[in-house]
């Protein structure tokens, strides 16, 4: 069966979940675990995730995040391909790291964004890694010691989770981690893992613009949630016409980015610099690789860039994100 694109728009949350491949060991030291969390924090960041928990475990990492304009796809792929490149230059091995699908379930924030919080922060206690909550307490490789403030982590979004216990941090972090002790006795929760099976036809709402394309990690999504979030979610992908995304084509895009500049599409090419051409450049990358969701690699060679370049133009054409947008929606009404 094919697969299909992951269910994902702005503003949703996920508990992402990592494993290496033939479940082997993807942190073998506390060097390889510090490089991770530093690019977990580099996409934090930089906008395209927030953090609300982590927690690394030997072969596995969990993850719960909310993503922002940039499709969730091309956040894990940034942070699990780098990683990847390191630990085997670091380790002089070769091949896959990781199990060629991370799995990531979309969560109905109420009830479940506490219960998964602190979930995933007593997976090393399961997994007996530590003996007991005093030592989770000033444990680095979970963010529940930048919960309690014991590990400082100013990329993690601790706010958010602690004005939910108290008005002031203290009585917050008490709340918070007595809330944490009482989820110790509940051992594994098959419940926390994911609800209703929804094969994604594209997303949801934003989706139809956001729309991850054929993407190594695409596959089926589990959402955590009750039946009305279920059918909620199942009717709003139903209307976000994903197909319209889909037949754009890319040379389709750059004629009308160029149309609506003013400018030959041949200009891309030839290396100039005029306001013009690297509006366009900037636009046509921002629609394709953040709104798009599409690879950037491909687009270089149309934009006469590097393809690490085609990334930077992105973020500079997210400065006229309203403007790209409108331009998009009227692809949208004209396919």
């Amino acid at each position: 069966m094919p697969r299909q694109a992951r269910l994902d728009a702005p503003d949703t949350l996920h508990h992402v979940m990592v494993r290496g491949i033939e479940r082997r060991t993807i942190f073998r030291d506390d060097r390889d675990r510090a490089d991770f969390v530093a690019r977990l924090a580099r996409v934090a960041e930089q906008g395209a995730l927030t953090i609300y928990a982590w927690a690394l475990l030997p072969n596995h990492a969990h993850l719960l995040v909310r993503t922002g304009t940039r499709p969730l796809a091309r956040s894990m792929r940034s942070l699990l391909t780098g990683y990847a490149g390191a630990f085997n230059r670091r380790h002089k091995r070769v091949g896959h790291l990781f199990q060629n699908r991370y799995k990531s379930i979309v969560v109905e924030e109420e009830p479940y964004l506490l219960e998964l919080v602190r979930y995933l922060h007593l997976n090393p206690l399961r997994a007996q890694a530590l003996p007991d909550l005093t030592a989770l307490d000033r444990y680095p490789w979970t963010g529940h010691s930048a919960l309690l403030g014991t590990v400082s982590r100013p990329w993690q979004d601790t706010r958010t989770i602690l004005r939910q216990f108290g008005p002031t941090s203290p009585r917050a972090r008490r709340a918070y981690r007595a809330f944490v002790a009482e989820g110790i006795p509940q051992g594994r929760r098959p419940d926390l893992q994911g609800g209703d099976l929804l094969r994604s036809l594209g997303g949801w709402a934003a989706v139809a613009a956001l729309r991850r394309g054929r993407e190594a990690y695409a596959g089926d999504e589990r959402i955590l949630g009750s039946p009305a979030f279920v059918d909620q979610l199942r009717r709003e992908a139903e209307s976000a016409h994903p197909a319209r995304a889909r037949r754009l084509a890319l040379a389709t895009l750059v004629g009308r980015v160029c149309a609506h500049l003013g400018i030959d599409p041949a200009a891309l090419q030839g290396g100039g610099r005029t306001p013009a051409v690297t509006r366009a450049r900037a636009g046509i990358a921002y629609l394709w690789v953040e709104r798009l969701g599409r690879p950037g690699r491909p687009l270089a060679p149309v934009l006469g860039l590097h393809p690490a370049v085609v990334y930077q133009a992105a973020r500079r054409g997210a400065a006229q994100a309203q403007e790209w947008q409108r331009l998009l929606g009227k692809f949208h009404k004209t396919t």
